[in-house]
């Protein structure tokens, strides 16, 4: 049997998807799109805390959509589903984090993009490339609320890359690493978040993304709502409670 185009693998309560297409700089050819929609799937029914993208090698994270499949069947308007997008067209309530390893260009943006957080290695380059084939970005609308507006701009309508450093200086991602030191900082990154009170790590992602969709009343409203519940869950009780014992919290996400 061929290998799988996305591999999914657990380290401890953390999920691992990595494209697995490094000779053709991880493009997002057909199956590895239906890949990233099996392995979103599995993490969604899975127990994993935290799930990590990443692409295998050292060159690419993905260089965006394959170009010569595209040129073969004509491509135009792509569907609405032609790759998954967390909070678009997919729904996924725990936290993800883009392990950016080599190039993230175009669709390979977008994958980063989606993610709600972003580790990048030292050599790792950002663009949206689609101006220069005569492609679409349509999946560009949140970019504005991540990074100022006339950066946006200017990514979106020159194409030109820019380094990790600069993506970081951005707050497009979160931490630079070494390369070498890529996956053990992702791992760490997401064992501190998979270590916290699992409703409230999902509540908070919920609360992050209310200022992009609702005015503020309204956000504050729906706030409100996100995290009663969490106030009325055990682990609310246990948090304190494990603290006054002096000992860790045995969280049970109810």
């Amino acid at each position: 049997m061929s290998k799988p185009a996305v591999r999914y693998e657990r380290d401890g309560p953390v999920a691992w998807m990595t494209i697995d297409r490094a000779n053709n700089r991880n493009a997002l050819s057909a199956d590895v799109r239906a890949g990233l929609v099996e392995g979103i799937d599995r993490f969604n029914c899975d127990d994993a805390a935290v799930l990590v993208l990443t692409g295998a090698g050292d060159k690419a994270f993905c260089a965006g959509g394959d170009l010569k499949e595209m040129a073969s069947s004509s491509l135009t308007v792509p569907p609405w589903d032609f790759v998954p997008q967390f909070g678009r067209n997919v729904t996924v309530d725990k936290p993800t984090i883009a392990a950016v390893n080599g190039v993230a260009y175009a669709g390979g943006f977008l994958l980063a993009q989606m993610c709600d957080l972003c580790v990048a290695a030292e050599h790792a380059r950002f663009a949206i490339t689609e101006a220069k084939v005569g492609r679409g970005t349509p999946w560009a609308v949140p970019l504005p609320w991540l990074i100022p507006p006339r950066v946006a701009m200017e990514l979106l309508v020159t194409g030109e890359p820019i380094d990790a450093a600069r993506a970081f200086q951005l707050g497009h991602v979160n931490r630079v690493v070494p390369g070498d030191d890529l996956r053990a900082a992702a791992q760490a990154f997401a064992e501190v978040i998979a270590g916290n009170a699992p409703l409230s790590v999902r509540a908070a992602k919920q609360t992050v993304y209310l200022g992009a969709e609702l005015a503020r009343s309204a956000a504050f409203d729906a706030a409100d709502r996100i995290w009663e519940p969490v106030y009325l869950s055990e682990d609310a009780q246990e948090g304190p409670r494990a603290f006054a014992e002096k000992r860790s919290p045995q969280w049970k996400g109810r």
